[in-house]
């Protein structure tokens, strides 16, 4: 049987050959394994964090594997490989490396603490590690609806996916909301000062709410928020802090428009993205803010356009939007789907449609959020 050649065919794997280029290739090689390593190591901070273990070290000056599982009412010798993989991965340190295993003291440095263990600090990072599980829960879901253009319910994410993201909130909600932000906002500071009324759209778990109630003794809070398990959460936040004579959540569609009221200050703080139908939602903000509330929305300080490198914050909100923030914007009908890359000129359309006259970026500095003040 004869054989027949493609005279073309050693030209063209000389040119696809041409067109890679070996350095390259080995980086890129390379950087999959770190992005690995990097993947695994949150995960490994997402056991610490919900079991315990950095708040038990940050109670001790070093620990053993055997007594970090007995102050945690874990086992030891899962408690000994985590201890080591944190070791390996820079989160801690270890006294007396050449002890046998069972004798070796592992210690959380100082200078960990606020981020891993301090619920009010700035710097406090840990629920952003113990959302990955959470997604990960619904991966075939994502890659379904990546085929169906469909969405992923919020519930389906469960709840501890909730209380991660009201985790991570918490501390700017409280500590910056009122002191910094609104603040800076010379008549809404001066209406919430004299006991204005707030409307806190999307709310969560409530802790903007709570922080506005927290600087403004004479303010009253009514927030709205669709998910029943937030809202109960939130309730119970308020009574925790003391504060809910004046924070009351309700479960209610942010974008309904039979939600009554007349508010000084209607805000919505990193939620615009993530609800199917934002006109609504700001339709919804402007009737309840009248002709003299002032109108707030707090979105991801996404780049202005895109760019191949996008901005400080956009690989990773970028990859909210996939994981998360897209397919629940989508999970109901009509669904807009903006996703968690919220620009400029998207707030400015939708609240265009919603009536607003115009968009003002407030002068706000901060690393994740934009701040707009919409006008009609």
């Amino acid at each position: 049987m004869g054989t027949t050649t493609d005279p073309d065919r050693t030209d063209r794997e000389q040119t696809d050959s041409d067109r890679i280029d070996p350095e390259l290739t080995e980086a890129f090689a390379d950087s999959m394994l770190e992005r690995a390593v990097g993947a695994m190591s949150l995960f490994g901070i997402s056991i610490g964090d919900r079991l315990g273990y950095y708040d038990a070290l940050a109670a001790a000056e070093r620990l053993t594997s055997a007594e970090l599982a007995s102050t945690t009412d874990t086992h030891e010798r899962y408690a000994r490989e985590w201890l080591e993989h944190q070791t390996v991965t820079g989160v801690l340190t270890v006294e007396n490396p050449d002890a046998d295993a069972p004798d070796r003291r592992y210690a959380l440095p100082e200078s960990y603490a606020p981020v891993l263990c301090d619920a009010e600090s700035l710097s406090y990072l840990a629920p952003l590690a113990s959302l990955l599980p959470t997604v990960a829960a619904t991966f075939e879901d994502l890659l379904e609806a990546f085929k169906t253009g469909e969405g992923v319910p919020f519930t389906a994410y469960g709840d501890a996916c909730h209380e991660e993201i009201a985790a991570m909130n918490r501390p700017a909600f409280l500590a910056q909301l009122g002191p910094e932000w609104l603040a800076s906002i010379p008549d809404v500071d001066a209406r919430l000062r004299d006991g204005g009324r707030v409307a806190d759209i999307g709310c969560g778990h409530g802790w903007s709410g709570i922080g506005v109630a927290e600087h403004y003794p004479e303010a009253i809070v009514d927030g709205y928020d669709l998910d029943a398990a937030s809202v109960a959460r939130a309730n119970e936040n308020a009574a925790a802090r003391g504060v809910d004579d004046r924070v009351t959540v309700h479960h209610r569609d942010a974008g309904d428009p039979t939600i009554e009221g007349d508010y000084d200050l209607v805000m919505a703080l990193e939620c615009v993205h993530d609800v199917a139908d934002p006109v609504s939602v700001l339709e919804t903000m402007g009737r309840l803010a009248g002709d003299d509330g002032a109108v707030l929305v707090v979105d991801e300080r996404a780049g202005e356009s895109f760019t191949p490198e996008g901005n400080e914050i956009e690989p990773l909100i970028y990859g909210f939007s996939v994981l998360h923030c897209l397919p629940v914007g989508t999970a109901d009908e009509p669904a807009t789907g903006t996703g968690t890359v919220m620009r400029p000129d998207t707030l400015s359309e939708y609240a265009s449609a919603a009536g607003f006259d115009s968009v003002e970026v407030l002068p706000i500095e901060n690393l994740f959020f934009r701040f707009y003040r919409l006008h009609r």
